[in-house]
C-alpha cells in the first residue's frame, strides 16, 4: 500500500454491491478450511445473500485509490439482520466485517466500525451490536479494543456453534443527530 494513498470511508452505491461481495468471499475464504464443506457453503450463501438483499440499512465502504477493499453491514435489528426477532435486539446490528487481506492491519475496520456507529448515532441508537465466534479471534480482540463488550443475553447457537453478542454502548445526544458524513477521507 502506498503510504501516501488515500482511504476513503463512504456509503456503498449500488453499483458497489459485486466489489463488496469479492471482498467478503476473498476475506472469510480463509474460514473454508476449517468450516464443514457444507457449512461453508451455507455461510456463504447468506453472506452474498446480505450483500444482495434488502436488510442493510446502511452498506459502509473502505474505498483505496478506486478500489473497494473494506466493508460492513448496518442491519437495524436482530429482524433485519438475522430474521431472528427473538433475540430481541431493536438497536443496530454490524454484520460481515471485512477487510482485504492485502491490506489488513492498516486500521480499515477501525474506520469502518467507526463509520457504522457514526451511522448508528444518526439513527439515534444507544448501542452497536454484533455476532462473532471464537474462529474470528483477531476480529474479537478489535472489538474489544474498541469497547464492545459481551452481550450474553444476545448469544446464539449456529449448529455447534456458539456465536457470542456484543454491544457498544453509544454516546446519546439531547437532540436530533446530523445526518453521518457520506464519505470521511484518511491519507496515510
Amino acid at each position: 500500500m502506498n503510504h501516501s494513498a488515500e482511504l476513503v470511508i463512504r456509503e456503498a452505491a449500488a453499483s458497489d454491491r459485486e466489489a463488496i461481495a469479492a471482498v467478503l468471499l476473498d476475506a472469510y475464504s480463509e474460514y473454508a478450511a476449517v468450516l464443514p464443506g457444507p457449512f461453508w457453503e451455507e455461510y456463504r450463501d447468506s453472506i452474498l445473500g446480505s450483500v444482495h438483499g434488502d436488510g442493510p440499512v446502511s452498506r459502509i465502504v473502505a474505498e483505496l485509490d478506486g478500489q473497494i477493499v473494506g466493508s460492513v453491514l448496518l442491519f437495524t435489528s436482530s429482524e433485519a439482520a438475522y430474521g431472528r426477532p427473538e433475540l430481541g435486539i431493536h438497536t443496530p446490528i454490524i454484520r460481515l466485517l471485512a477487510v482485504s487481506p492485502a491490506v489488513r492491519g492498516r486500521g480499515v475496520a477501525r474506520l469502518l466500525i467507526r463509520g457504522a456507529a457514526d451511522r448508528a448515532i444518526a439513527l439515534g441508537a444507544a448501542s452497536l451490536n454484533l455476532h462473532t465466534s471464537d474462529m474470528m479471534a483477531s476480529a474479537i480482540r478489535l472489538y474489544e479494543g474498541l469497547g464492545f463488550k459481551r452481550a450474553y443475553e444476545t448469544d446464539l447457537k449456529n449448529g455447534d456453534t456458539l456465536v457470542k453478542g456484543y454491544r457498544l454502548e453509544l454516546p446519546v445526544s439531547s437532540g436530533p443527530q446530523a445526518e453521518p458524513a457520506s464519505e470521511a477521507r484518511v491519507t496515510g
